[in-house]
């Protein structure tokens, strides 16, 4: 593989890996901080996408950012609303929220699986236009990402420290605890999965009008994808300080983009990438596992060892 074959591998996966990484704070948030596995991010994934493009074709593609994440902040509340107002367990309110969610997208989209934006202004060509003639002329879609993606982080370290950030994080510690606090669990549940699946709709926005199309099932396996990420990202940083993780975070996205784009290059069937996925999720998880049972496992060699040689 030549070397420039490899800078279009890396700017590739980079990109893509930003787009996802949008996705995977929001299961930071969700997940990590709240201990709620929400399952309604693929629905939710698209639901973005679709609100997102439906705005940039009526010719407003920076409003199409905030309507994607109004529309992810719904569907995070209809997914806490069945979870603590309704009995729901998490797993499946969020089944059946991003069963649903299919059938919205497809209303709002007027039954069409696909919408292309080729002739349409988005935030992309926006800011290609506004870097014309600069260095960064040629990197302008990293340069949206990188700005989304820091933007969300800022945000996440600052909140997180707030009183209600606090109390989020403690309902994910004990949610017994906060309520013995006088602190309602119901609601700290429904902000942050709230903010966190309007992080997710304007991942599937800004994923959409990169790609500068629409898909109905774009958002199929995106909770898997955000999950092993997210997992990658604890691998390499640990329990450390919220931005330190949340760029963990970030740089999980990038690695498994990585190795998705490596497993394209070896013409991997287009089918076997979901068995990669799981794949990467499995040793994402087993990895820190298994370096905990190394010692133990060394012990145990070296003591068969001393008995074979008595």
């Amino acid at each position: 593989m030549s070397f420039d074959k490899i800078l279009t591998l890396g700017q590739t996966a980079l990109e893509l890996g930003l787009v996802n990484a949008l996705t995977v704070l929001a299961l930071f948030l969700s997940y990590s901080m709240l201990n709620v596995c929400d399952l309604s991010t693929d629905g939710c994934f698209t639901l973005g996408a679709a609100v997102g493009t439906l705005v940039a074709l009526s010719g407003h593609p920076w409003l199409s950012l905030p309507a994607a994440m109004c529309a992810g902040m719904i569907s995070g509340l209809v997914t806490a609303v069945l979870q603590t107002r309704m009995g729901v367990q998490s797993l499946l309110a969020g089944i059946v929220v991003n069963t649903g969610l299919y059938s919205v997208n497809m209303a709002l989209t007027g039954s069409k699986a696909q919408l292309n934006m080729n002739k349409t202004p988005t935030v992309f060509t926006l800011a290609k236009d506004a870097l014309s003639g600069t260095a960064l002329s040629g990197q302008f879609k990293l340069v949206v990402l990188l700005i989304a993606v820091a933007l969300v982080i800022l945000f996440l370290s600052f909140f997180l420290r707030t009183r209600l950030g606090l109390a989020i994080r403690a309902t994910g510690s004990n949610a017994d605890m906060v309520r013995s606090s006088s602190i309602n669990p119901a609601f700290t549940t429904t902000v942050g999965l709230c903010i966190a699946n309007a992080f997710t709709g304007l991942s599937g926005c800004l994923m959409a009008q990169q790609q500068k199309s629409f898909d109905i099932n774009m958002g199929s396996g995106m909770v898997t994808v955000a999950l092993a990420s997210l997992l990658i990202g604890g691998v390499f940083l640990g329990r450390r300080s919220i931005p330190l993780r949340a760029i963990g975070t970030v740089l999980g996205a990038f690695i498994f983009r990585v190795v998705y784009a490596l497993a394209l290059r070896l013409n991997m069937p287009a089918f076997m990438l979901k068995a990669v996925s799981s794949i990467i999720v499995v040793l994402a998880i087993s990895t820190p596992y298994l370096k905990s049972q190394l010692p133990l496992l060394r012990r145990r060699w070296s003591a068969s060892r001393e008995r074979g040689a008595v």
